[in-house]
């Protein structure tokens, strides 16, 4: 008889699968959006039980047909080069899968190689620039083979039809990750940014930078932004146009924002034939003055990166892992219950009220990679 942990509620199911995956915790998850007018699982939350499926062997998925009620058992991670692409939809981005293919890759019994279809930049969800630029250097903190981590664009692909390709690779970890003691933010040295164009003129892309160097040289002098204007079949379906951004300290952080800009998702009626774009300037400041809110309030990582960097912390050898934040994000708190729940990790959180920052420590739950072993 399978033991389930039992949950409730459609919040953090990304969060719930991954834990529940690399614990080998089977779940149960009820009343997950049982009261609204679109119950159960979201097209983007069964593509993620596909991809899991698709990179592990003989775990177990029953949905019962409203999707409002799922009882998961997770199999073994194999990971290793996957033949077929993954198409990850339309109602999220490619960022969506992503952090979770990441932490999950690094134990499979191979190294993970996938190419995954969809869309590349939203304003929703980290974009696929941040993940090459600030996340994947976040993850080679912890030890793992610089090499082997890579995150490859092929073609780019904005909302609502999406288009885009990218080819992500994440080497596995040879027993298991390496404590980090990662308290000094350093100071901002540069800054580096890369800006996208799709099926728009590329000349928006020279008035975001344009803007947004605007605000960063009064700052600093090393400011280099980089054009991507994509053409042809490499633009994907959609147009758009965004701006990713990443400041760079002196003692190897990397804080980054991003912003992009498309025409909604099929919600609206057809006769306003096309809402107005925010104008690139705009597009511009803003992601430059998002950039300059996130350096201002300290901590080694960003605040969308919180809940990836207390996961790995909690994934390390029995050893003591520091790290300082900002103040902490709603999704980092729920992350921090959750590695609490499966993993049985907790962490002590000291404010350090001198520079309005939070210093969390824990002792990893020192899970090794497994799936290495049967092999």
């Amino acid at each position: 008889m399978v033991k389930y942990m039992k949950l409730k509620g459609g919040k953090h199911f990304r969060q719930r699968l991954v834990l529940s995956t690399l614990s080998g915790t089977p779940i149960s998850i009820e009343e997950i959006r049982a009261d609204e007018t679109w119950p159960g699982l979201r097209p983007h939350e069964i593509k993620l039980l596909r991809l899991i499926d698709e990179i592990s062997d003989g775990g177990a998925v029953v949905l019962n047909e409203t999707g409002t009620k799922l009882k998961y058992s997770p199999g073994v991670l194999i990971c290793g080069k996957r033949p077929d692409a993954f198409d990850c939809g339309l109602s999220r981005s490619i960022g969506y899968f992503l952090e979770p293919l990441i932490v999950l890759g690094l134990f499979g019994k191979k190294s993970l190689e996938i190419k995954l279809k969809g869309i590349t930049n939203d304003s929703k969800d980290p974009t696929v620039d941040t993940f090459r630029t600030t996340t994947l250097n976040i993850v080679k903190r912890f030890g793992i083979d610089s090499e082997g981590v890579d995150l490859k664009i092929v073609n780019r692909g904005a909302p609502p039809l999406g288009g885009g390709e990218v080819i992500l690779k994440v080497p596995m970890v040879e027993s298991s990750l390496s404590a980090v003691t990662w308290i000094d933010e350093g100071m901002v040295k540069r800054i580096r940014g890369t800006t996208f164009s799709t099926r728009v003129s590329s000349q928006f892309e020279n008035t975001m930078i344009h803007a947004a160097r605007g605000i960063f040289n009064r700052l600093l002098p090393d400011v280099h932004i980089f054009t991507d204007h994509k053409a042809g079949d490499k633009a994907g379906k959609s147009p758009g146009f965004g701006i990713s951004l990443v400041a760079e300290t002196t003692s190897g952080c990397f804080i980054s924002t991003d912003t992009a800009v498309s025409y909604a998702r099929g919600e609206d009626d057809e006769d306003d034939e096309r809402k107005e774009l925010m104008p690139p300037e705009e597009i511009g400041e803003q992601a430059a003055s998002m950039l300059l809110g996130e350096i201002e309030q300290g901590g080694v990582v960003d605040s969308t990166h919180q809940g990836l960097l207390f996961l790995l912390c909690a994934l390390c050898p029995q050893d003591v892992s520091k790290v300082r934040v900002g103040k902490l994000s709603p999704y980092a708190i729920e992350t921090l219950r959750h590695i609490r729940d499966f993993l049985g990790v907790k962490f002590v959180i000291t404010p350090d009220p001198s520079t309005e920052t939070v210093i969390l420590k824990c002792v990893g739950c020192g899970l090794k990679n497994l799936s290495r072993k049967f092999s």
